[in-house]
């Protein structure tokens, strides 16, 4: 089922807070028990199946695309046979500002997805609809063919696992990496202690990460903070069995880090993806994801296609290696970079 639950106390995004103001836990000393106090409707990320296999398991090259043509082909296609997330006409307000206003986008098994667009136009609030964290005010979000009604607390709602990765990495401050990273087993699986903690080891291992198991948070610099957030997102309980696909949803992952901080991120988000493989060199398990990003790195490394947002709408989409070459006059100035255009500040 959807991994967005309220018996799910994950991450620190829920409608409580968004309506009282509770802070996330990164922003105080948070304990266990006060994560269990405020759990309702929280955002988590549950790990992808350990049985699902892609048909295309063909490893990925870092440094290119995937063959074009066939993206193109994929694009274009009416089946929707492989369709995991759908929004159709989607648009959504905050008090008299306006953020999306009719946004219409489907998301394919094994896709690469970007948002791209300038600050403030809805790209965050498109993740947290997709998410369930958001109703959207109109249009309506389907989940493998399935309309969605409401928030993630929907009991009807299966067939796909949602993860949200958060710009700001979320983790629980006063908890070490191994109690972060294995928060969702120990609160909610049966397996043992020892278990998950060797299962901790085997995940952060797989982003490239080892020997930090009982770190803070405040120990760690900002890229392996990201790193954890994402072993956090992946892993799962092997005593059970799934056969739903996983789909992560990235908050800006490389904002705030160094060019090479940031290649690292890039390259990790596309291992984990099922064309890719992770740093054991075991073939990854997340089956599509969509990355919300202003690098024009994170876009050459990490992406496939493109959804172009400027004020609430999309207003372009396309393949990665057409997003320096169309004639679109919105993108061209946000691909160069220059003041002269139809984007204003």
């Amino acid at each position: 089922m959807v991994s967005l639950s309220t018996t799910t106390p994950f991450f620190p995004f829920t409608a409580q807070s968004a309506s009282t103001g509770i802070p996330p836990p990164n922003s105080f000393r948070y304990s266990k028990q006060r994560v269990r106090d405020h759990r309702k409707v929280v955002c988590a990320c549950i790990a992808p199946p350990q049985n699902f296999k892609s048909q295309d398991s063909s490893p990925i090259n870092f440094n290119g695309l995937h063959n074009s043509e066939q993206m193109s082909a994929a694009r274009d296609r009416d089946d929707d046979s492989d369709v995991l997330i759908e929004c159709r006409d989607v648009y959504k307000s905050f008090g008299e500002k306006k953020i999306l206003n009719g946004v219409s986008f489907k998301i394919r098994h094994g896709e690469a997805v970007g948002i791209i667009g300038p600050s403030g136009t809805g790209k965050s609030t498109v993740l947290k609809i997709i998410a369930g964290l958001l109703a959207p005010d109109r249009g309506e979000v389907y989940i493998r063919g399935k309309k969605r009604v409401g928030l993630v607390s929907d009991d009807d709602i299966s067939g796909l696992r949602i993860g949200l990765v958060f710009q700001s990495a979320a983790l629980f401050d006063s908890m070490s990496v191994r109690e972060n990273v294995g928060f969702l087993l120990d609160e909610h699986s049966s397996m043992s202690k020892d278990q998950i903690s060797e299962l901790v080891k085997e995940t952060l291992a797989a982003v490239g990460l080892k020997g930090v198991e009982d770190r803070l948070p405040s120990e760690l610099s900002g890229g392996m903070k990201k790193r954890v957030a994402l072993a956090r997102s992946i892993i799962c309980d092997t005593t059970k069995e799934s056969i739903e696909p996983e789909v992560l949803l990235y908050d800006e992952p490389t904002a705030g880090l160094d060019p090479i901080a940031s290649t690292v991120v890039e390259d990790l988000i596309r291992s984990v993806h099922i064309k890719g493989r992770d740093a054991r060199g075991k073939p990854g398990n997340i089956t599509s994801y969509v990355v919300v990003t202003h690098q024009h790195s994170t876009i050459k490394r990490a992406i496939d296609r493109l959804l172009f947002l400027h004020k609430g709408t999309i207003v372009w989409e396309g393949m990665t290696q057409e997003f320096t070459t169309t004639t679109n006059p919105i993108v061209q100035q946000f691909a160069s970079g220059s003041l002269d255009g139809p984007i204003r500040y």
